[in-house]
Parts: C-alpha cells; structure tokens; sequence
C-alpha cells in the first residue's frame, strides 16, 4: 500500500467520569475493586483533505441530564484542532448510544454510516422496554431519521468498505448493530472497538462489560476483534484511561489528542493490579 494511503488516526477525550468503580463494570466481579474512571472519547482518521469523524459524542444536554460533565464539547474541540464541522466527509456511529451519538446534526455535509441492525433495534418493539431505552436519546434517533430522510445516512449490513484503508466490521454484543471501524495507518491496521470493548481488561482478560445486551455475542466478538488484527495493541477500547496514558499526545489549542497511528507502550495495566 502506498504511503500517501495510510491514515493519521486519533483518539479525542471529551468528558471522564470518576466516580466509578471497577465493580462497576464487570459482570463477574472475582477481583479487587477500586477506583475505574470512565473516559468518553471520538475518533479522528484524517488524510489530506478527507475527515472521517468515529461517533460524535454527546453535547451540554445529555451531560447535565445525565451528570457526565463535558471537558470540553467535542464538536468545538474539533473546531479548536482545525476541523470544521462541514469539512467532514463522513460520520461513523458505532452505534446509537446517547455518548456515541449525539449532535450528528452539526455535521451537515457528512454522511452519516450506520449498521441496519442498529436502527432497527432502536426503532423497533425493543424500545417498549425502559431498560432497553435507557442507553439511548430519542432526540438522536429523531435527529438520525431526520437526516435519513434528507439524504445523508448509508446503512451498512454487516461488514464493508467504506473507502480506501476504512472499513467497518460488525461486532454485536453490546448493542445488536455495533460497528467497529478499521483503519489502516502506518503501525499497520489499528481497530476503533468502540463499545464492543470498553475497557482493554474486557477483550484481554476476557471480561465481559456489566452492559452486554447478548453475552454470547459479546463473548464472540472478542474472538473476532482479535481475529482483525495482527497484534492486541492494534485494539482500541471505547472508554479506557488507559488509551491517554499507552500512546503518544499531542496537544492543540487545549484540546488533547492521543495519537493511535503510532505504537502504544505495551501491555496495558491489568485490572486489579
């Protein structure tokens, strides 16, 4: 592959919650507790002019609804490094919780990429039940079907090719349509999991998340993340501190990037050490 082919590629962390534990977060809980913050983060691939955006974070309404205060708005922070919201060319969701997809409208010249089996499931008899909803924003959904109906959204089923060095692989489990997207930088290919492995304890140590909608899906997308890499440190968790702490930062304007198209420190912390 040509070197003007590879993609910068990096992690953006815009809100932390401290107050969790790491009983928190795991279904089996045969280890020591203690302190376990949960960082929120999107994703940037950039080459030349071409930006593709990996889940759009939530804004100010969702943090104070929630209580997850905002570092920083991730739509400014982007703004800050130099991304204009209307220079990105495409938005993947990974999937449709409120910390994964909020704002989309604010994107306007984006296609928004989604998996089939998301939208229905959010859409669909599922959302009867409150506990099903609770990870989700009905202004987001509205906002996906808003832009659906102009035009903007591409629905994915199953694995694809959204352009050269970018491709989405679906990774159920957590949610019934979660899309991971891999990368091809120049440490090789590097896979945003997004919530298919929150924490690098959950895919390494085998632990499923407290939030799995279908272990037995949860637990096979573990074999499969693997299985789209060379090495586990090409993995990229949806929400470990850890992820500021193995790879290189750079900083911009007060925004903070880690850099996921060079090599991390390895291996990661195990939980409970």
């Amino acid at each position: 592959m040509a070197f003007d082919a590879f993609w910068d590629l990096y992690a953006l962390p815009f809100a932390r919650l401290e107050q969790r534990r790491v009983h928190d977060h795991f279904i089996v809980r045969d280890m020591h507790d203690g302190p376990m913050p949960v960082d929120f983060y999107v994703w940037v691939a950039r080459r030349g002019e071409h930006t593709v955006l990996i889940d759009t974070g939530f804004g100010q309404q969702s943090a104070a609804k929630r209580s997850r205060p905002l570092t920083v708005d991730p739509v400014e922070a982007l703004k800050r490094i130099g991304i204009a919201p209307q220079d990105v060319t495409d938005v993947i969701i990974t999937h449709l919780h409120y910390d994964h997809a909020g704002s989309m409208d604010r994107f306007p010249n984006a296609k928004v990429h989604v998996q089939d089996r998301e939208v229905g499931f959010v859409t669909g008899r599922c959302m009867c039940h409150a506990h099903l909803r609770l990870p989700f924003e009905a202004d987001d959904v509205i906002t996906l079907i808003r832009r659906l109906h102009a035009g903007d959204v591409v629905f994915h089923d199953g694995d694809d090719r959204l352009c050269e060095g970018i491709s989405l692989h679906l990774l159920p489990g957590h949610t019934p349509g979660l899309q991971g997207v891999r990368v091809m930088t120049k440490r090789g290919t590097v896979l945003i999991a997004s919530d298919a492995a929150h924490y690098y304890a959950n895919v390494l140590e085998c632990r499923p998340y407290v939030l799995s909608l279908d272990l037995t899906q949860t637990l096979d997308t573990y074999e499969r993340l693997f299985a789209l890499v060379d090495h586990p440190s090409q993995i990229v968790p949806g929400h470990d501190p850890q992820v500021r702490e193995l790879f290189p930062r750079v900083e911009i304007n007060g925004v903070e990037l880690a850099v996921l198209h060079e090599a991390p420190r390895w291996p990661p912390i195990p939980v409970g050490r």
